[in-house]
């Protein structure tokens, strides 16, 4: 015996994902069909030996570094452009102003006894309020039926209120500012 296996060496999960690793870059650099790609993901999974992976791969030209760095370039720019897009598409919310010093409580909602009447049916008669306290201006839910949210959160108690949070009342949203 000259110190060889003389069975096949049993593949294991970190050699399948490197040749599919493999597999996948020769796909976005071009140098195979959707459909070879398909067909040799289907072998790798069903390969039960590492000489069985190394005979999907072993016609594959070895990488390139200068492709691989442009399409990692590539995809870093492709990847800033979609987070640009989705922020210019953001929609952009009304200005909710606080109250100016002499004013020490807002009361939101649909009654014509609020400070901040919104026609919003999705809005309570007395929805929300909004106070002065030590640290500043708090946002409080009254009960609300569709609750009051401050940056996406549903309020479930009194909460601190800066300028450039967004606060939303029932479906109406709004970004706030100081006066």
């Amino acid at each position: 015996m000259d110190g060889q296996p003389s069975f096949p060496v049993r593949a294991s999960d970190m050699e399948r994902d490197r040749v599919l690793r493999v597999l996948s870059d020769r796909v976005a650099e071009g140098r195979m069909s959707h459909e070879t790609f398909e067909r040799r993901v289907d072998q790798v999974l069903r390969a039960q030996s590492q000489a069985e992976l190394a005979g999907i791969i072993h016609d594959m030209p070895p990488t390139n570094r200068v492709v691989g760095r442009l399409t990692g370039l590539i995809s870093s720019v492709s990847q800033a452009t979609a987070r640009l897009e989705a922020a210019w598409r953001a929609p952009r919310l009304p200005r909710f102003m606080l109250p100016p010093p002499g004013l020490t409580r807002i009361v939101v909602g649909r009654a014509p006894g609020c400070q901040f009447i919104l026609t919003d049916l999705t809005v309570s008669r007395f929805h929300a309020e909004i106070y002065r306290h030590d640290d500043g201006w708090m946002l409080s839910d009254l009960g609300s039926m569709n609750g009051t949210r401050l940056n996406g959160w549903r309020l479930t108690g009194p909460s601190q209120v800066r300028p450039g949070d967004e606060v939303g009342f029932g479906n109406s949203s709004f970004i706030v500012a100081s006066s």
